[in-house]
Parts: C-alpha cells; structure tokens; sequence
C-alpha cells in the first residue's frame, strides 16, 4: 500500500522540545496489519513502531497539575464569584498549556462505564471482522490501526474506531455501524450515538464557560458550534511488551477545536509543558479537557492548543474515548473582533473546518506545528488563485 508524503514539511522543533511525528514516503512499503491480540505478546517489536532514542517514551514523568473545573458553576442561580473563578483558571490554563478537566459535568456515570467497557465488543472481533468498518484514505471516520497506508515510520501502537457526529443528523452513529458492521451492532450503536449526544451538550456548555474566560459573551462560541461537524473516537492501546521503545500515540496537537477525553484508570496521557513531559493523571468520574489548533485560531492565539502524547505499558490494554468538537465543515473560521486589536494582532488567515481537516487528512502528519504549517499553505492557494489569469 503506498505510504503517503505530507505536501509541507514538518518544521524542525527547538531544541528543547522533542521532535515530532514524521512520515517518510515510501511507495513500494507492503501493508501491515496492527492486530492487538497478536502484538500485544510479541517480544519483538516490529520496526515501523520503534521511536528514534532522542523521542521515546519517559514512562515515568512528574504529574502535571492541572485546574479540576466544577462545571455547576453554570447552572441558573449558581454563584457569580464561583462562575468568576472558574472562568479565570480555565483562562491560565488554556493561555498556559491548554488542558483542564471537569467534574459534576451532567453525564451520566453508567453511560460512561458504559462506554468504556462496550469498546471491548469491537476491538475483541477477529481483525477480518473491524475491517468491515475500515478507514480509507483520507477519510476521518471508521477503523483504523496504525494508520497504516500514509506512513511508514514511527507508527503509534494502537487501533481507533471513529465515527462523524452531527447533532442535526438524528442516530447518525447508530446508522454507520448498522451499515458496515451490521445489525449485531444496533445497540452497541445506540449506546455510542448517546454517548456523542451527551458529549456534544457538555461541548457546548464548555465553549460557554471558554467565552466568558476570554471576556465575550457566554452564548458567543455556543451559538458559533450550534451546528457543528465532529468526531468521536474510541481509542484502544493493547500492552506493549516493551514499552520504552514505542508510543501510543505520538507528539501532535490535535488540529480540532475542544477535545473531551475519557481516560481509563490505566493511565497514559502525557503533555509537554515547561520543557518536559508530564503526565495527566485519570480520575474517576472526570473528563480532561484540550484547546485544539482551531480553537487557537477562534482565539486568535491567545489559547495554546498543547503538545501531547500517549504512552503504553506491558501490564494492560489502556482505552481512552475523545470528543472532537470541529464547527461545521463550511463555517468561516476567524476570530471574535474583540479579541484582535494592535497589542494582539491578527495571527491567522480566515479558513474552514473542511479545508484544515483535509490538510490534515491527504497532506500533513498532526504535529505541534499543524497551524502555522496550514496557514502557510493557506496563503500560498490564496497567492496562486490570485495570480492565475
């Protein structure tokens, strides 16, 4: 299967920073297959999957200490001190390194013990049988391993099942899997189509609490993700019997607007903060919050959409389930007006979800760089569009 060359070249990191994901284009590489239940008790780790000394994984990396958001703050009646307080710790933490989490969230704690223990259903199957809903090229959605069939290197050790979410597109989750995995898979179906649901109200109800931490109005990025195009992804990281040598997932930014993230209690998120890694700790009953490269652009800068990765472990199968909240495909995406003036100018062209994802998608590996890289190119369709006659 040919592997796939990013159309920009990644940047180099400063010094400080560890390299990112890189993709080396190989058109005559042969296609692998990631199957956890065989790879999860080799010994010899397959070379695709061996991270560079200089990148791989530090297993035991300080906590990083993040804000724990009590999102009753929003409810009628709450308390404006509190509402106030939260407000301006999400704001040092997204100008900071990008991440938080959330507690008393409203999601239901079933739904979510749910959800993490229906993921067996899926990636327990034989690998013939996930590949019924197999992810092709340059397509965000369906079963993946490894991304196997764009790169041939430094391949992260895990499998993902994602799926489109629209809230203007009634059991749109239900629907996919009934169609590519069949009716076996209804209520397994239902049950992520809530979860999407559930995940997509406290998305909006996040970008209330992320509008007022930057001084605008509390419906503004609410109203902005009414209509929104995003992705849920069930994440599934099989042992790794040794662990030092590769990556779950690699360095990147995610290129989206908010991330919600459920992690098990197995433990594996790290961020790059402060020139080094840490790691996020699970805790029960939480989601862990992250800027995305959009979102920096909706803000134009002022949150930090954060370097992060995920480590593996030889003792047990780690499985984390993300919300990428996206806008919808066509919405323009600039900034509110009140957030650029001469202290803080203008720092990204106008763009599209759709444009960005496919960039990210056909063109370019996620990385810390995706934004400015993307801006780039951005301007550079703009420059020949307009020298063409």
């Amino acid at each position: 299967m040919a592997q796939y060359l990013s159309a920009t070249e990644n940047k180099p990191m400063p010094p400080s920073t560890p390299a990112v994901e890189s993709g080396a284009k190989n058109e005559h590489a042969p296609a692998l297959a990631f199957d956890g239940s065989i790879f999860g008790t080799e010994s010899n780790i397959p070379s695709q999957f061996l991270w560079p000394d200089e990148e791989k994984p530090s297993l035991d990396a300080p906590e990083l200490v993040i804000p724990t958001i009590d999102m009753g703050v929003l409810s009628c009646g709450g308390d404006p001190l509190a509402l106030s307080k939260a407000a301006a710790a999400v704001n040092e933490a997204c100008k900071k390194h990008g991440f938080f989490s959330v507690v008393n969230h409203g999601v239901d704690l079933g739904l979510m013990d749910k959800a993490e223990e229906y993921m067996d259903l899926f990636f327990g199957l034989q690998l013939s049988e996930k590949q019924k809903a197999q992810r092709k090229l340059g397509e965000s959605y369906g079963y993946a391993s490894s991304f196997v069939g764009r790169f041939s290197s430094k391949l992260p050790w895990k499998e993902t099942l994602s799926f489109q979410y629209r809230p203007d597109v009634p059991s749109i989750i239900e629907h996919y899997l009934v169609n590519r995995m069949g009716e076996d898979f209804k209520d397994f179906g239902r049950l992520y189509q809530e979860f999407g649901e559930a995940m997509n109200k406290l998305a909006l109800e996040l970008m209330e609490l992320i509008g007022i931490s930057l001084g605008l109005d509390q419906a503004y990025y609410k109203d902005f993700f009414a209509e929104n195009d995003s992705i849920l992804r069930l994440n599934y990281y099989p042992p790794c019997q040794k662990p030092d040598l590769t990556l779950g997932t690699g360095p990147h930014s995610d290129p989206t607007s908010l991330t919600i993230l459920l992690q098990d209690q197995i433990g594996g998120l790290q961020v790059f903060a402060d020139d080094k890694w840490h790691a996020v700790a699970p805790v029960p009953g939480a989601f862990v919050i992250n800027i995305g490269d959009t979102f920096m652009a909706l803000s134009n800068g002022m949150y930090k959409s954060c370097l992060h990765r995920a480590v593996v472990n030889n003792r047990a199968v780690r499985k984390s389930i993300a919300f990428f909240l996206c806008p919808k495909l066509d919405k323009p995406v600039m900034p509110a007006a009140g957030l650029v003036n001469a202290a803080n100018p203008r720092r990204y062209p106008e763009f599209t979800w759709a444009t960005l994802l496919e960039f990210t998608q056909k063109h370019y590996r996620s990385d810390m760089h995706t934004l400015d890289a993307f801006s780039e190119w951005v301007e550079e369709q703009a420059s020949k569009n307009e020298a063409m006659p």
